[in-house]
């Protein structure tokens, strides 16, 4: 077996591993939300990310200040991020955990046409196909007609979008601004957001929901850092596609502890969806016909803003500037 070999099955299994924690992290969340408001949750999870956070500014060595190079930009990224968080909160406590995920698989095509108008992306006729049945897929899954549509339902479509806009900009100004911008912002208005409305929806605690909410912040951290060791390991090609396998976390986690059992219509749907992603993924990167390479750049399922983004403040040197795909098609020219 060749090194490229062994290094793709150690990048696809840390893949796996880093997206089966951010599923248990999911559980948690779906936990705790049948007790307390999504707000609650996140304010605390937040508040308890900090020291995390503190620890990874300290090993920042980018000069600087925290004032965004992009204002606009970074607080358009920052809404998103706060209404992602508290749209998928929601979601997963009042929704079945499969049904969840087959909506949040849909940001890949979400990322892909919020491309054109951010990023000045070409996008051809096979990704527009890939679009359009990822659409389709979606539509199985909420069977909109046949079956009665939630907030939650709503909620995921709203942390789906905003999980897409908070990705491609960060592709489209990831390069110029600091990573602890990146990653404060975001924190620091959800704990701000927070804060204003607790008050409303506080319910005490006890010391083992405590514990549980920083479990929530634990696995995002532990999580993040498998996905960057799985990246520096493996090919995006096939790092990025293991995100699909929450979906199998999400059904066995729903029949252990939740009595759920995904449906027919939802298990086609998530193919589907999860089939149109997986397009969208490999022809970017095998085809080289995404010059931004949207859908990779997004380290993290999704942007929350609810614990710090290691994926910014621990990528390297060659992930923060990857070569052009253009280098890379030539490259694969010349072999």
């Amino acid at each position: 077996m060749t090194d490229s070999a062994k290094s793709n099955i150690t990048g696809a299994l840390l893949s796996l591993l880093a997206f089966g924690v951010f599923a248990t992290h999911d559980v948690v969340v779906k936990v705790l939300g049948s007790h307390y408001a999504p707000f609650q949750i996140i304010f605390f999870s937040v508040l308890f990310s900090f020291p995390l956070a503190t620890l990874m500014l300290m090993r920042d060595k980018t000069s600087g200040t925290l004032r965004p190079v992009h204002p606009w930009w970074t607080a358009l990224r920052t809404l998103a991020a706060v209404m992602t968080g508290f749209s998928a909160f929601y979601a997963f406590s009042v929704l079945p955990l499969a049904q969840t995920y087959a909506i949040l698989f849909a940001s890949p095509m979400l990322i892909t046409i919020l491309s054109i108008p951010v990023l000045k992306e070409k996008v051809g006729a096979h990704r527009w196909a890939a679009i359009l049945l990822g659409l389709v897929g979606v539509f199985v899954v909420l069977r909109p007609g046949a079956t009665e549509l939630s907030l939650g339902h709503l909620a995921a479509i709203t942390a789906s979008v905003g999980s897409a806009t908070a990705s491609v900009i960060v592709r489209k100004i990831g390069r110029k601004e600091r990573s602890a911008v990146l990653m404060l912002y975001p924190m620091v208005a959800n704990f701000v957001v927070m804060a204003c409305i607790l008050p409303f929806v506080y319910r005490p605690m006890p010391l083992e929901h405590l514990g549980l909410v920083g479990v929530i912040s634990a696995f995002g951290f532990i999580a993040g850092l498998l996905t960057i060791a799985a990246y520096r390991a493996g090919d995006a090609a096939i790092v990025a596609p293991m995100q699909y396998s929450q979906i199998l976390w999400a059904a066995g986690y729903g029949i252990l502890f939740f009595d759920e059992t995904p449906d027919t219509f939802t298990l086609i749907g998530a193919g589907i969806i999860i089939a149109s992603g997986l397009y969208i993924v490999l022809r970017e990167t095998t085809r080289g016909v995404s010059r931004n390479t949207p859908v990779l750049e997004n380290r993290s399922p999704r942007e929350t803003g609810s614990a710090p983004r290691i994926s910014q403040m621990l990528r390297d040197r060659a992930t923060r500037f990857p070569p052009s795909y253009e280098s890379l098609a030539k490259d694969r020219a010349k072999h």
